[in-house]
C-alpha cells in the first residue's frame, strides 16, 4: 500500500497549474490514482439534473477536481511556508511528522 506524507485536513500549496500558489485544506486522498482534493482548487463547472427522490435541484454547480499529490505541499503552521516533511520518532516511540524548515513537529 502506498503510503503519503500529505494527511487529509493538511493545509497544502499548489506548486504548479492554474491554481498555483493557492492554499487549500485536503478534503480527500485518492490513494489509486495518486491524487488529492484540495477545498476551492481546481474547481469545475458540472452540469446536473434535478432528482426529485434525493430532493437535489438541477443546474451548474461548481467541483473540485482532484490534483496529483506530488503537485501540493504542505504548509507549516509555524513558519508558514510550504515544506517538505521528515519524519522522527519521540522517546515515547511515536513516530510524528515534522517541518524541514523550523523543524516544528506536524502532529
Amino acid at each position: 500500500m502506498k503510503q503519503f506524507r500529505i494527511r487529509k485536513d493538511d493545509k497544502v500549496q499548489v506548486t504548479v497549474g492554474k491554481d498555483k500558489g493557492k492554499i487549500g485544506k485536503v478534503l480527500k486522498i485518492l490513494k489509486k490514482k495518486d491524487a488529492v482534493l484540495v477545498e476551492k482548487v481546481n474547481v469545475a463547472k458540472r452540469h446536473t439534473k434535478p432528482n426529485p427522490y434525493a430532493k437535489q435541484q438541477g443546474g451548474i454547480l461548481d467541483k473540485e477536481m482532484p490534483l496529483h499529490i506530488s503537485n501540493v505541499k504542505v504548509v507549516c503552521d509555524a513558519c508558514n511556508e510550504a515544506t517538505r516533511i521528515g519524519y522522527r520518532h519521540t522517546e515515547d516511540g511515536k513516530k510524528v511528522r515534522f517541518c524541514k524548515k523550523c523543524n516544528a513537529t506536524m502532529d
